[in-house]
């Protein structure tokens, strides 16, 4: 049986927000269509296809795209000047590129 006291969404998030006129509320920030956003999403898709070679122990190409989408989100974090993305992202470049390099080296 249908609930009769659910009303339809008729106003808009940013109306309310508005009416709210709290500090606590925050818009979205990051930037979209730029140079960054393209980075971060193929960066995003790199990552995700490093995971899905990894489930399938498809070795040593698993750590090449993770590579490329670790490097794609440094470089995103330099343009952001996020230190937070610089410093995770440089760690999981380093050792991803470490281990590629030991890979590489027959060791």
């Amino acid at each position: 049986m249908p609930n009769k006291d659910i009303q339809p969404i008729t106003e808009k998030l940013d109306d309310k927000i508005k009416k709210l006129n709290s500090s606590r509320v925050f818009k979205k920030v990051t930037p979209k269509g730029d140079l960054s956003w393209y980075v971060k999403w193929a960066s995003v898709l790199f990552i995700v296809t490093g995971w899905c070679l990894t489930s399938i122990n498809y070795f040593p190409y698993n750590m090449v795209f993770q590579l490329i989408g670790i490097a794609g989100w440094l470089w995103v974090g330099f343009l952001w000047h996020d230190r937070s993305l610089i410093v995770l992202n440089s760690i999981g470049v380093t050792l991803l590129g470490a281990g590629l390099l030991k890979f590489l080296a027959g060791m």
